[in-house]
């Protein structure tokens, strides 16, 4: 049972009800000679009251059968109407009155509003207005009332079933628009959480390798045991940090134009950074950096940055050139490094999360710049991206 009022979780009850109500109407209506009934009734008349009765007790399927109600009502009108003309078995006490009973009024609301089937419906109720109306016999006021009587039924229920779709409509539109709001929402927070998680990937995890290396360096060179201790928990440590931060970083989706990034003037400190720790790195630069947009600075500080991470991972005692090239139209960033000396660290290497060329290669197609990446013919590894040197920052990139 469903929830809503009482007539709409009881339309059966309803039905019988009404066809009921009508029965009662049609024949104190009749009796009181306010249709076809005659003068003198005899036992035809009083069979016809009965059948008029079963007739509108029809109205109890109005729902499931629209169609077989209006037929069962208008054969009805229509055995009266021969009846009394051409057969003349039968004389109303006034010959001007509309034959039909009350209930074809809720019939003729039937067909329209629970047939799915339009023409049928609009066939259907043609016929039996005419039945109705008896145009043959050229009455004006039978044939206004008989037309009304059948026209309002159909005429109201066109206009409940429009209202029924129009709310219907404007509900759908409102739940949808519910869920877009939801989905925006919760786009909004994934690509937040995403966000994040790249930031931490681009920068905790740049900051942790630096100190992974000098504790491995400090261990190797300490003369003492207690300080070799100490820089080999400090670097199982550092190891441990990375392995767990790779279980939270995402690809990076989206970032704020103010996110305080470093741009082309952090190139020195990042190769400052990796000369420190052991991997000889030379930067080139060519041309004037003033050329190079801040969006386009802030996305090549990330890919220099992302690239000599990767080369303390994987390629350690490899030698790094890092190549600039600031021109008008284009900035190019060449990270070459040779083949690595000795084996990584098996602890080190595993702590990626294996999305960095790819994020690195979304951030740039959002500059509409492209980024290529491979090893070279000497053993080593090469990225180079390619950016726009200009960039408008109301665009929203990387």
């Amino acid at each position: 049972m469903t929830d809503g009022p009482w007539h709409r979780r009881h339309p059966v009850a309803v039905d019988v009800t009404i066809a009921l109500a009508f029965v009662v109407i049609d024949t104190a209506a009749t009796l009181l000679r306010a249709s076809w009934w005659p003068a003198d009734p005899g036992a035809l008349a009083w069979t016809l009251l009965g059948v008029q009765a079963l007739a509108c007790a029809s109205l109890a399927l109005r729902r499931t059968a629209p169609l077989t109600v209006v037929a069962v009502l208008g054969a009805f009108t229509l055995a009266v109407t021969l009846l009394i003309s051409p057969l003349h078995a039968l004389t109303p006490a006034d010959g001007g009155n509309v034959w039909a009973p009350a209930a074809t009024m809720v019939a003729a609301y039937g067909p329209l509003f629970h047939q799915c089937d339009r023409r049928t419906a609009f066939l259907s109720l043609a016929a039996f207005t005419l039945i109705i109306m008896r145009p043959w016999e050229a009455s004006l006021t039978v044939m206004t009332l008989g037309l009304l009587r059948t026209a309002v039924g159909p005429l109201l229920a066109l206009y409940v079933d429009a209202r029924r779709r129009l709310v219907r409509a404007l509900v759908e539109r409102a739940e949808r628009a519910e869920r877009e709001r939801h989905l925006l929402a919760e786009r909004a927070r994934a690509e937040e959480r995403a966000r994040l998680a790249g930031e931490m990937h681009d920068v905790v995890t740049h900051r942790v390798s630096l100190m992974v290396l000098q504790a491995g360096a400090l261990r190797v060179t300490a003369s003492d045991a207690p300080t070799r201790k100490a820089a080999e928990e400090l670097r199982a440590a550092g190891c441990q940090a990375l392995e767990e931060l790779r279980d939270l970083v995402g690809i990076l989706r989206t970032a704020p134009e103010d996110d305080g990034t470093p741009s082309v003037a952090g190139f020195a400190g990042l190769v400052a950074e990796s000369a420190a720790v052991g991997v000889p790195t030379e930067l080139v630069e060519e041309g004037d950096p003033a050329l190079a947009s801040p969006v386009v600075g802030r996305t090549a500080y990330r890919v220099l940055r992302e690239a000599l991470t990767n080369v303390r991972k994987h390629a350690p005692g490899a030698r790094v050139t890092v190549r600039v090239e600031y021109g008008e139209a284009r900035v190019r960033l060449t990270v070459r490094n040779t083949a690595p000396t000795g084996r990584p660290s098996s602890a080190l290497a595993g702590t990626g999360s294996g999305l960095g060329i790819d994020r690195l290669r979304r951030r740039i197609e959002l500059v509409h710049g492209t980024l290529r990446a491979g090893p070279g013919p000497d053993g080593g590894f090469s990225v180079e991206a390619t950016l726009p040197s200009y960039v408008p920052t109301a665009e929203p990139v990387v």
